[in-house]
């Protein structure tokens, strides 16, 4: 349990406040990966629609079971976004007890949102190869990333 869930369930018994029904108390290190995605979606400057989409289709199942609860979370991880000051941030809140795998599901998950509008921008790539780094994967294993691409059905 987090700080600020330690916090929240303080004040929900000190206060009287019923506790939230779950859909948006996702834990930190959720709101920071998709956080990461939503970083890696509006790299370019823009989100097209095929961006959007795509993010939606990633959250939901790894991360949520409706697209509404997807929506919901994207919009939540993307005002986290906004108030973190760097992504190497947003990486340390994961957590030290991401798995290998989790952080290579991660990143092959943001190479599939850089693709996401045919077109890989040059700080598209910087950007999710700096990911890579921050994850600690090896060079290899980022370009292994980049060509096993999710992309959910």
């Amino acid at each position: 349990m987090t700080l600020i869930d330690r916090l929240r369930s303080y004040a929900a018994k000190a206060f009287g406040i019923a506790p939230g029904d779950g859909r948006n108390d996702a834990p930190e290190e959720t709101l920071a990966a998709i956080a990461l995605l939503v970083h890696v979606a509006r790299a370019d400057g823009t989100l097209a629609p095929t961006e959007a989409e795509r993010l939606a289709r990633l959250v939901e199942g790894p991360y949520a079971q409706t697209r509404a609860e997807a929506e919901a979370l994207i919009a939540r991880a993307t005002a986290f976004d906004a108030e973190t000051r760097d992504m190497a941030d947003l990486v340390e809140l994961l957590g030290h007890d991401a798995s290998h795998d989790e952080r290579h599901r991660l990143l092959a998950m943001a190479w599939s949102l850089a693709t996401a509008d045919g077109a890989v921008h040059e700080f598209e790539d910087a950007l999710v190869s700096r990911l890579g780094i921050l994850l600690g994967l090896t060079e290899d294993e980022t370009a292994q990333a980049r060509t096993s691409t999710p992309i959910p059905a």
